[in-house]
């Protein structure tokens, strides 16, 4: 793909199509920004907006279209667009047209952002260093402002970001795992596989592939192998089980209790979970494999042991917000799907528990033996109940509908005992915030007026 002297269109200008717009600007292109919503851009460059509608005559006027991930990649008008040669392409494909260094990537339904945060804190450490974006925050084209490119970037990338890439073969790949989720906006299951799975689709002699070590990944891993990709499996094992030779990374059960290792030097590297900050045997696995990375990349044994002995965790990712009321408080409102919250709730022995939201359309039937399992009382927020009622009525959970965060946590306050209480929605926040950080902050600070009536100690991240 050539970019250069061409008219470009950007469609969709939030935080990706102002990364795309500068970018695209510095390197002296011409480009207008498309927006279906009037938007307020930051001062700089002067950028001409089109406010309103997408449509194909309009757009089909520009010698390409770079859409950002927010867009469809069904859109009706870039199905036109195609339709008509118009090349259409996505921030990711320019930043891989333009970046020369090693790609370390991650997808997978949860868990990206702290695997991804964590790689990038341990290889900061090597000469040349290693920047962090996607979908962790930062656009990746803001990586290149620079230029001096940086010796190594890790990439977070939704299904959004790699369904539209035609040139991703990252030198280092993983996918973290794979739940039912985004069926809203992927038209069905096996399309949302198939996007996390491009992520994989180019790579060849010389790359590493990390999955899970669950048998349905293993024709995955035989293609891997056989296009010469060094494949990694990564899970649970027992000390004594013959199969846990297989595995490069995961969680170990010992005689000791449970560990995390990795492989490195030739010997397994092992770390007692018990001695770990953050809470949660899912933010363990994910650890391993962010471990396993630095590893492969040349990181020492004893900075990757400190990273993880030092990891308390991201914000509402089981972030332990104060105890008060008798209680501690934890936020895990990242948990917008079921499976994130099954993890969350396997985390705790006995939970008091704040769930519901926008549902998407998930199926709850897998929280129902967790929800019996670990949690004494419920409480359902959202504007969509009924689901989350049900499921709780089947696991037998004696539950309330609070409707918001605010009742949510003033009568979980009142519940008898001392079992911590736990914002884990199992769905997305839209129909009450605009995302799952405003649901998180709404309930820490609802936590934290608690202290008038019943006094508190500030926690840190759990």
């Amino acid at each position: 793909m050539n970019i250069q002297r061409q008219k470009i269109a950007i469609m969709g200008m939030g935080k990706t199509g102002q990364s795309l717009a500068r970018f695209l600007l510095r390197h002296g292109e011409i480009c207008e920004g498309f927006d279906e919503h009037k938007i307020k851009l930051p001062d700089g460059p002067g950028l001409p907006m089109h406010i309103g509608p997408f449509t194909a005559d309009t757009l089909s006027q520009y010698d390409l279209v770079a859409v950002s991930p927010g867009i469809r990649w069904s859109n009706p008008v870039l199905a036109v667009l195609r339709e008509k040669g118009v090349p259409v392409t996505s921030d990711l494909d320019i930043f891989l047209n333009h970046y020369t260094g090693a790609i370390i990537a991650f997808t997978g339904t949860n868990g990206k952002t702290t695997t991804t945060h964590l790689v990038n804190i341990m290889l900061e450490t090597l000469p040349g260093g290693i920047d962090a974006g996607g979908n962790i925050g930062t656009p990746m084209l803001e990586l290149l402002q620079d230029e001096e490119q940086p010796a190594r970037v890790a990439l977070e990338l939704s299904s959004f970001q790699l369904e539209r890439s035609n040139r991703i073969k990252p030198d280092w790949a993983v996918l973290l795992n794979f739940q039912s989720d985004h069926a809203d906006t992927h038209s069905s299951k096996d399309e949302y596989l198939a996007a996390k799975l491009r992520i994989f689709e180019l790579q060849g002699a010389g790359d590493t592939a990390m999955l899970p070590a669950d048998s349905e990944w293993n024709d995955l891993a035989t293609q891997l192998q056989n296009r010469d990709v060094r494949t990694l499996r990564f899970g649970y094992c027992n000390e004594n089980d013959s199969e846990s030779d297989m595995l490069t990374a995961g969680i170990m059960e010992t005689s000791n209790g449970p560990a995390l290792f990795w492989l490195q030097h030739e010997q397994r590297q092992l770390i007692p979970c018990e001695q770990i900050p953050a809470r949660g045997t899912h933010q363990h696995m994910n650890m391993a494999v962010a471990a396993q990375a630095a590893a492969d990349y040349g990181v020492s044994p004893e900075v990757i042991r400190e990273t993880m002995l030092c990891f308390r965790g991201l914000k509402h990712r089981l972030e332990h917000i104060c105890m008060t009321a008798g209680k501690d408080w934890y936020d895990d409102s990242k948990a917008t799907n079921p499976d994130a919250a099954i993890a969350a709730l396997n985390s705790f022995e006995k939970t008091v528990w704040i769930c519901g939201g926008l549902r998407k359309d998930l199926d709850l039937t897998a929280l129902v033996p967790v929800a019996h399992e670990h949690v004494v009382h419920a409480f359902v927020i959202g504007k969509e109940t009924r689901a989350y009622t049900e499921m709780l009525e089947e696991a037998g959970v004696p539950y309330k509908v609070a409707g918001n965060i605010q009742r949510a946590v003033s009568m979980a306050s009142q519940c008898q005992g001392d079992d911590p209480v736990l914002l884990s929605p199992a769905a997305a926040s839209q129909d009450q915030f605009a995302d799952y950080v405003e649901r998180g902050c709404a309930f820490a600070n609802a936590a934290q007026q608690l202290r008038s009536a019943h006094g508190s100690i500030r926690g840190g991240t759990a």
